[in-house]
């Protein structure tokens, strides 16, 4: 079991690691070794997340979910494939985790008069400015 947070635990049997070879510098090793991992988590098929956070995840996840609702994360950051596979696993982490969170609601505010008032010389100032350069123009 791999725990996102106190509420959320996902089954490692649920998620699905391919090795293959990365992209970028590292001379002849990066011909040789599949050190880069893609990490494949079925969303809609998953059982240890509510549909809430399912909803929620696919909008976080972006570009990253397929049209069948698969999560893929690509790990190449590091020369070593258990160093990447813990990266993949710790970036899904961060976005089930982030998808679980609720959401704060904006609470609707009026501007202060302070705050209008400052609008407004500003306004005032640049208006001015404007005219200046109008009345400077048309002089030469």
């Amino acid at each position: 079991m791999i725990r996102i947070n106190k509420n959320i635990a996902v089954k490692e049997s649920e998620l699905t690691f391919k090795f293959i070879r990365s992209s970028g510098p590292g001379g002849q090793n990066v011909n040789k070794v599949a050190t880069a991992v893609q990490l494949r988590f079925d969303i809609s098929s998953s059982e240890s997340i509510t549909e809430n956070v399912k909803a929620r995840l696919k909008s976080f996840a972006g570009k990253k979910v397929t049209k069948d609702g698969v999560l893929i994360i690509e790990a190449n950051r590091f020369r070593t494939q258990e160093k990447n596979r813990q990266d993949a696993i710790a970036r899904l982490i961060v976005l089930i985790d982030k998808s679980s969170q609720k959401r704060k609601r904006r609470i609707k505010t009026n501007p202060s008069a302070a705050s209008n008032q400052k609008r407004i010389e500003v306004k005032k100032r640049l208006s001015e400015k404007k005219k200046m350069r109008k009345y400077s123009i048309g002089s030469e």
